[in-house]
């Protein structure tokens, strides 16, 4: 896939909108009981919606806090709460093109500093900033390239 694509555009596009809220703290609680709680909702008409008991709730909650509830029991209580669920994923480095920049650059570093080294066995060192730019030069063609061995 070429960075450039329409596809990756799209993609990025919609990651960005989330990445403010990869600094939103889940409840301690975890957002089912936080949100029933603060509705005045108890368990019991939580589980009346969802067709479940109270202790079905209640086991959905402590699953929750575990983080072993499934991506469809969430939608069931949005749809139940009369609510959403938004989900999606947010790039460490804030965006796709930086996620890429950053492992393209480790993986130009790597491939240009093993040449480098073998160059200086036979004497055939470069400089410092030889070295820099070739790294530069080498990421800019993988990042065009995205070959596979990017994400080993």
């Amino acid at each position: 896939m070429k960075k450039t694509s329409l596809q990756f555009q799209q993609l990025n596009t919609k990651m960005l909108g989330f990445s403010s809220l990869s600094q939103v703290a889940i409840p301690p609680t975890g957002w089912i009981k936080a949100i029933r709680t603060t509705l005045g909702m108890t368990m019991q008409q939580l589980g009346k919606k969802l067709g479940i008991s109270k202790q079905g709730v209640m086991d959905m909650e402590k699953r929750e806090i575990e983080g072993a509830i499934t991506i469809k029991a969430l939608k069931e209580v949005a749809k139940a709460m009369d609510m959403q669920l938004v989900y999606g994923f947010v790039p460490h480095d804030g965006s796709l093109d930086a996620l890429i920049e950053k492992r393209a650059r480790a993986l130009a570093a790597q491939i240009v500093l093993r040449t480098s080294q073998t160059m200086k066995l036979e004497n055939q060192g470069n400089s410092n900033l030889r070295i820099e730019k070739a790294i530069q030069e080498r990421t800019e063609t993988i990042k065009n390239e995205m070959p596979k061995i990017l994400w080993d």
